[in-house]
């Protein structure tokens, strides 16, 4: 009956991306006791998730998360952060690890030559070679996400018209090169048939305020009225999802939803487009292609280097909304 420890500290997305890991090992190995160690401020990610036996969170004491850890008694550490954090705790852990590559050089390569020498898979299934040594193969079904009987009743507090078939769309990102201005994001609405819901924290808020001033169509601006869980739940009962590369896009991922997913300054090649396992989904992955500044970052930044922010203001609206309305 091993007792296996996962590591990944952020973000919401990639916590989401390994969840076929954990599904996998506590379905593939039998008697497999799964923990699951992570910053707290991402713990509603998992909270629902029902293949990890126990969670431990990373706040702002590395040594206090270390000395709860080390009560466990691991038989192994599957490292899907694989950062220095994660090598101080495989060290004072001092059980067999198996470490994720993060592939940073290539990476690096690809940001500041435009050489591409990364490999076109999923990050999903780089991080599922983690697990290879365990005899755990992938099942093909995708992501997961979990969320509760409570989380789901914000769908019946909506107006009728947004409880079943509207467009989510998750205007917010954590760097501003990985967002559409919002007058791109109201031109696609405009063009939209179906009522919009507009996603994303409270730092999204007053740019909903100002999409949603300016549209006459059914709008709905839910930017930092919601939990993580509540919107995953309009997620999960929208009909398509137009996101930026950001957490909530794997979240619809998990649902099967048809995504049109909107890039900037980082590219799919990277591994992080939207992931079905098996199924097969139509989704649209809108990018302005060769564009000889992208990708410009791994990450992102708070303002465009280049200062044309081309690879947001030149995309297709009209493409977007065609795909959307279908």
């Amino acid at each position: 009956m091993p007792k296996v420890l996962i590591l990944r500290f952020s973000s919401i997305g990639d916590i989401v991306l390994t969840t076929p890991v954990v599904r996998c090992l506590k379905q593939q190995v039998k008697g497999a006791e799964v923990h699951y160690a992570m910053k707290k401020n991402f713990s509603d990610v998992l909270a629902h998730n029902p293949y990890i036996d126990k969670k431990f969170f990373l706040e702002d004491d590395l040594s206090a998360l270390n000395n709860e850890l080390k009560k466990e008694k691991y038989d192994y550490v599957i490292d899907l952060h694989h950062n220095l954090r994660t090598l101080v705790i495989k060290q004072r852990l001092g059980v067999k690890s198996f470490s994720f590559n993060k592939l940073n050089f290539e990476k690096w390569l690809l940001v500041n030559f435009k050489i591409d020498r990364l490999p076109h898979i999923s990050i999903v299934d780089r991080y599922m070679k983690t697990i290879e040594p365990f005899g755990v193969k992938s099942d093909g079904q995708g992501l997961d996400y979990f969320i509760s009987e409570e989380d789901e009743k914000i769908i019946s507090s909506l107006p009728e018209t947004y409880r079943n078939g509207c467009i989510a769309f998750v205007i917010g990102a954590k760097h501003f090169t990985k967002q559409l201005p919002a007058e791109k994001i109201i031109s696609i609405c405009k063009k939209i048939s179906s009522p919009v819901i507009l996603l994303g924290g409270k730092e999204d808020f007053n740019k909903g305020k100002k999409i949603l001033s300016a549209l006459q169509t059914q709008t709905l601006n839910l930017c930092g009225k919601l939990s993580l869980n509540q919107s995953a739940a309009v997620i999960k009962h929208s009909r398509k999802v137009i996101t930026h590369d950001t957490g909530l896009m794997h979240i619809a991922a998990a649902f099967k939803k048809e995504i049109i997913s909107v890039w900037g300054n980082t590219v799919p090649e990277f591994g992080m487009a939207p992931y079905y396992g098996d199924t097969q989904i139509s989704n649209l992955k809108s990018q302005i292609l060769n564009l000889s500044c992208r990708p410009c970052t791994k990450i992102g930044y708070d303002k465009c280097p280049k200062g044309h922010f081309k690879c947001m203001l030149l995309q297709d609206e009209n493409e977007i909304a065609v795909v959307v309305n279908q």
